[in-house]
């Protein structure tokens, strides 16, 4: 039987575009429909983080570095409460925490009425990404039932390395990359303000129609629904959170990574998942993953 994809047809199509954080050249400046911008998921994340605001781990010799900042409603004035922040990044020697009970350097607090959020951490250092470096970093994943879901990541002003970082020197990060100052009590300080995106009406019988367990020739994708997100593991490991592009098509921030769906009238679905795409020679760029559904959620 020849096989024909769905794509007016299919279900996913009826997605609305759940896209924010676009950025514009007017002639004299970047602007955007949002001041907070998406960036990559990265790799290293976990859910789960244990809801703390202090997460500088024992034995640290790194500076103390306080993060702290708002979460703003779309009209860019109004606070957000019972917002969600999940805050990870690397350790003085450049290594993530992926496996142990401690969850070192990552936690999760939820702001109050006044929309504000605080962590206590120490300041991070660049690390080896193939043969180039990435810049200092902190990731924040910020969830709203309000609002769009947002990943994102903020970087750190005079760091030699942003110029060759195919995220950090993206005209999308400019908003995040941030001074850090000291405060009252001689330490580092750095405040990170957030817009949220609208949150768009997501399609039920369309997730329920791809996510689940994919096979591939190297091993097994994984896509679930979480809030408004479509998130990624390839083989047992996070990856990455798509928004919906439309044309069956899911992308990351700055289109780094995306997920392309076929769905065929036996009920088959096929998925072909391409991370790092436009990512800087010597890092792990290009990989192309094909799969056929294996495994479907009922929920």
């Amino acid at each position: 039987m020849q096989r024909r994809t769905f794509v007016k047809q299919s279900t996913l199509a009826a997605f609305s575009i759940a896209a924010f954080g676009n950025i514009h050249w007017n002639g004299t400046e970047y602007y955007g429909d949002s001041i907070t911008t998406t960036d990559i998921l990265g790799p290293f994340y976990r859910p789960g983080g244990p809801m703390r605001s202090n997460l500088i781990p024992q034995g640290a010799t790194a500076p103390t570095m306080h993060l702290t900042g708002t979460i703003y409603q779309t009209d860019r004035k109004t606070p957000l409460a019972d917002v969600l922040i999940e805050s990870w990044q690397c350790d003085e020697n450049e290594i993530y925490d992926n496996i142990s009970d401690a969850y070192i350097l990552r936690g999760s607090v939820k702001t109050g009425k006044d929309g504000k959020y605080a962590f206590k951490t120490i300041v991070p250092v660049p690390y080896k990404d193939g043969s180039g470096w990435r810049p200092a970093h902190i990731h924040l994943r910020i969830s709203s039932k309000s609002h769009q879901d947002l990943i994102t990541q903020i970087y750190f002003a005079g760091d030699p390395h942003i110029a060759k970082d195919s995220a950090a020197a993206s005209p999308q990060s400019i908003n995040r990359i941030l001074s850090i100052k000291k405060n009252v009590a001689g330490e580092q300080s750095i405040n990170f303000d957030v817009v949220m995106g609208k949150t768009f009406k997501i399609d039920d019988a369309g997730y329920k129609k791809i996510i689940g367990l994919y096979k591939t020739k190297t091993g097994m994708a994984e896509f679930m629904r979480q809030d408004d997100l479509l998130m990624l593991k390839i083989n047992g490991q996070y990856m990455e959170g798509f928004t919906y592009k439309g044309q069956n098509t899911f992308e990351s921030a700055m289109a780094f990574n995306k997920a392309v769906f076929s769905i065929f009238p036996n009920g088959d679905v096929t998925t072909k998942i391409t991370l790092w795409e436009n990512w800087p020679a010597g890092s792990p760029a290009g990989k192309t993953y094909e799969g056929i559904k294996t495994f479907q959620y009922n929920d």
